[in-house]
């Protein structure tokens, strides 16, 4: 692997505050992301190994998600800390998406979209979000919206199709809430499908509107595979992976398995799932939508786990289903953390009846402080 010594070149740095490390070499941020992890999991008892940051070859346009805010006739990201406008072209996120954007921003200007206004609350254009297959070349558009029908629909339809061929759908999103939250929860298809394609390795995978998908999907394949990798599965488990989003850790798994059972709470992601799951013809996995510290137990109940995969949100593991985990003490816990203080929490109280064998640090977002780590923990030979 090639890692030199790329440091970010964003006329908007200094604002956007999205990449933390942009003024650092990016051999540095990967060892500067293995020293924190090492620092924060001094606060356990055990003594940890830690592995070198897994890094990328070229860490610049890696993200394939992009979302937009609008107000005061532009066009762009909330500056940190405020709710102000600015914008640039964003190194780290792929190209195309940067290029539909710059389009979008035009149509809105030139059929002149009424933009949302936060503290009337009138208007009707509040975000615009594109989603990209990294190895599909399929785009699609979010417009979100208050209610209502979009005005030019058909024209901002005919231009978008026709300056990108990749297009293969347009959705508009409903969201009426005075919230930060960028989507609503209702969507209306505009054009094409409700759905783009991408790939996972051999998996076709469908990405849904409000389904979540790694965001970097070149290291996501990393991740999994790493996780797969230190798992050691012998093709006889039964295995669960809690906070399963649309299967990719699930499908992932299925091959080197007996069965997968995944607990997932949003809806369109089980039924997106379950789709890819019928897509590959992967026929010994089980998805359920609800909250994973009420199915849990349940489940536990059925049929007991050998390992289990976690891939929970920022927050961590809660409480009940920690308790839940110890209860049933599976054999192995394959931990993805997209947060090592709350990693940490966790392993806090899970390092008395497991062993944590290994965090492997990987770097999913390139230029900023986040990391995330896949730790494997060993139940202890007296339990």
């Amino acid at each position: 692997m090639n890692i030199g010594c790329e440091k970010m070149n964003c006329e908007i740095q200094e604002k956007c505050g999205g990449c933390a490390y942009e003024k650092k070499q990016y051999a540095q941020q990967l060892k500067d992301k293995t020293e924190y992890v090492e620092k924060q999991l001094k606060k356990l008892k055990q003594n940890i190994k830690v592995n070198y940051c897994i890094g990328m070859e070229n860490p610049y346009n890696y993200r394939n998600k992009g979302k937009y805010a609008f107000k005061n006739g532009k066009m762009g990201f909330f500056e940190e800390g405020t709710h102000k406008i600015v914008y640039a072209k964003c190194a780290i996120q792929n190209e195309k998406i940067n290029q539909v954007a710059d389009y979008i921003f035009e149509l809105v200007k030139k059929y002149h979209i009424s933009i949302y206004n936060e503290d009337t609350g009138k208007g009707f254009l509040r975000h615009v979000v594109i989603r990209y297959g990294f190895f599909t070349d399929e785009v699609m558009v979010i417009f979100v919206t208050t209610d209502g029908k979009m005005y030019k629909k058909q024209e901002i339809i005919k231009d978008l199709t026709t300056k990108f061929k990749e297009i293969k759908s347009i959705i508009q999103n409903i969201n009426v809430r005075e919230t930060n939250a960028i989507l609503g929860n209702k969507n209306f298809k505009m054009y094409g499908t409700d759905f783009i394609m991408d790939k996972l390795g051999e998996l076709k995978i469908k990405i849904s509107p409000l389904s979540f998908y790694q965001v970097n999907p070149i290291q996501m394949k990393k991740l999994y595979d790493t996780a797969i990798d230190f798992a050691k599965l012998t093709g006889n488990e039964v295995v669960y992976d809690l906070y399963s989003g649309i299967g990719t850790i699930s499908l992932s798994v299925a091959k080197n398995v007996k069965k997968v059972y995944g607990i997932e709470i949003v809806k369109d992601a089980v039924i997106d799932a379950r789709a890819n799951a019928r897509m590959n013809n992967i026929t010994n996995t089980s998805f359920m939508d609800g909250k994973v510290e009420e199915l849990l137990p349940k489940l536990c109940s059925k049929e007991k786990a050998d390992v289990i995969f976690v891939d929970p949100p920022r927050s961590g593991l809660d409480g009940k289903t920690i308790k839940t985990i110890l209860k049933v003490k599976p054999k192995k816990l394959v931990y993805i953390s997209c947060n090592p203080d709350t990693l940490v929490d966790n392993l806090f109280l899970l390092e008395k009846d497991y062993d944590i064998k290994v965090v492997q640090p990987v770097d999913m977002f390139p230029f900023t402080s986040h990391v995330e780590c896949v730790t494997v923990l060993q139940l202890k030979q007296s339990m």
